[in-house]
């Protein structure tokens, strides 16, 4: 299977200012998988070191910072010769051993010709405790589960990936249905790589639904692991909670739902825990849709899963809905649609969402979206309504020339006219863009593309 951020390790590497790399995930997203294919297809050898796993090398790194040592031990117990440039050494599971971690400061300012990728879990290192972290001295790349289209390359369809690149809308209107039916299938698999993997293999969405459900327990025991015991019980009743919370009409996350006699300033601790650790990801609210977006947060925010897959086997959806048609995109008031165009947001865009309301909740937009210095609106909906009173009142009340909306129709751009009113005495008009779901990777390029086109 292919990952597309090992583009950014390739740059990483070209980089002559680079330092020590942390590759950072949720568990089981695919770092270690990629740090080994980055290495085998870039350099000439590679050292690999697993600090759960072997006892020398992290006591070595216990001992002291002395960074000769440490090169001297990575040589001689990998029976490796390190070349700078020409070997990568791999610390994985580097949450394991603190020590190794804080020494990444000293690989940065006595060896910064040596090539080095840590790859470690945020579940642990978002609980770094003992020891000093690297600030300053490591690069970060951030690794998320699968996206659409690297599901449609590991499922056989990379010509369909180039369709979406190239913005090909009128090729994606000929092959709409297929794009809808690789969507349905990517709905229910999600981007775990263990899933994408299975389903690959077997093609049967009950042994997917096994390993998703293998998954989830695994992260549910990693809570007592990692946290204290108090956090431990709050942290798997919000975990709980997310399936019924985006269940909802309004999807912001309401602590009392958590449970019975839950207080906010408990779950603040839980909530940043697992919002450090990855395995949910934030949707912050604005009152005001200005740059910066995160000057204008208000407190409020949706949470989601890491994963669509994961989400809709926290919900039970059953394997058939594959067999059934569109139903899924219906499914829970559109929660796995937000739930997928979120995470294609972040994976595919590089982009973290928020999201606007109105006071007293009269008018909602699903996200905003910074791209390229300027700020987009973006309306998501699950099937072909294509209705949006919220959207135009968010353009015509601060005056947005260009908007975006997501669905299951085909790719349109239309002007939309809005009478003189209390918050536009003049009237207002701006760009509506519809994107087809299946192709959300594409925002950012079309929004440019509209952009400039108006510019012209």
């Amino acid at each position: 299977m292919k990952r597309w951020c090992i583009e950014e390790l390739v740059e990483w590497k070209n980089n002559p200012r680079r330092k020590p790399l942390l590759l950072l995930g949720a568990r089981q997203v695919g770092k270690t998988w990629l740090a080994r294919e980055f290495g085998r297809r870039h350099y000439k050898n590679v050292v690999y070191v697993r600090f759960d796993r072997d006892d020398f090398v992290r006591q070595s790194f216990e001992k002291d910072y002395d960074i000769p040592r440490l090169m001297d031990t990575l040589q001689v117990h990998s029976r490796v010769q390190i070349v700078p440039g020409k070997t990568l050494i791999i610390l994985d599971e580097i949450q394991e051993c603190p020590c190794a971690l804080t020494s990444l400061k000293y690989f940065c300012e006595d060896v910064p010709e040596h090539h080095i990728i840590a790859a470690g879990s945020l579940l642990g290192l978002s609980v770094h405790t003992g020891t000093g972290f690297p600030v300053g001295k490591v690069d970060r790349v951030y690794m998320y589960p699968m996206s659409f289209t690297e599901f449609l390359d590991a499922t056989g369809f990379g010509m369909y990936v180039e369709v979406i690149r190239k913005r090909d809308w009128e090729m994606m209107a000929t092959f709409h249905e297929k794009f809808v039916e690789l969507l349905r299938q990517y709905y229910f698999v999600g981007g775990m790589p263990a899933a994408v993997q299975e389903y690959v293999v077997s093609r049967n969405p009950h042994t997917v639904r096994r390993v998703q459900e293998a998954l989830l327990a695994d992260y549910r025991n990693d809570f007592s692991k990692h946290a204290t015991n108090a956090e431990t019980h709050f942290i798997t009743q919000i975990w709980d909670s997310v399936p019924e919370q985006l269940a909802r009409e309004d999807k912001r996350f309401v602590h009392a739902d958590v449970g019975e006699k839950v207080r906010a300033p408990q779950l603040r601790g839980p909530i940043r825990w697992l919002d450090d650790a990855a395995l949910v990801q934030m949707v912050p609210r604005v009152r005001k849709p200005e740059m910066p977006l995160s000057a204008y947060k208000d407190g409020a925010f949706k949470m989601f899963f890491l994963d669509v897959g994961l989400l809709g086997a926290a919900c039970r959806l059953a394997p058939s809905v594959l067999l059934e048609g569109n139903s899924i995109f219906g499914q829970y008031k559109g929660a796995l649609t937000e739930q997928y165009v979120q995470q294609q947001l972040r994976a595919e865009c590089g982009i973290s969402p928020y999201y606007w309301a109105a006071e007293r909740a009269q008018a909602e937009v699903d996200f905003l979206i910074e791209s390229d210095y300027r700020l987009y609106p973006l309306e998501v909906k699950a099937e072909r309504n294509l209705q949006a009173k919220s959207l135009r009142s968010f353009c015509k009340r601060y005056r947005y020339p260009i908007a975006l909306r997501t669905s299951m129709a085909g790719h349109e751009v239309s002007t939309v006219s809005i009478a003189p009113g209390k918050d536009a005495p003049n009237g207002h008009r701006f760009t509506l863009v519809d994107i087809p779901l299946y192709a959300i990777a594409a925002a950012p390029d079309e929004m440019a593309a509209r952009h400039a086109e108006a510019h012209a």
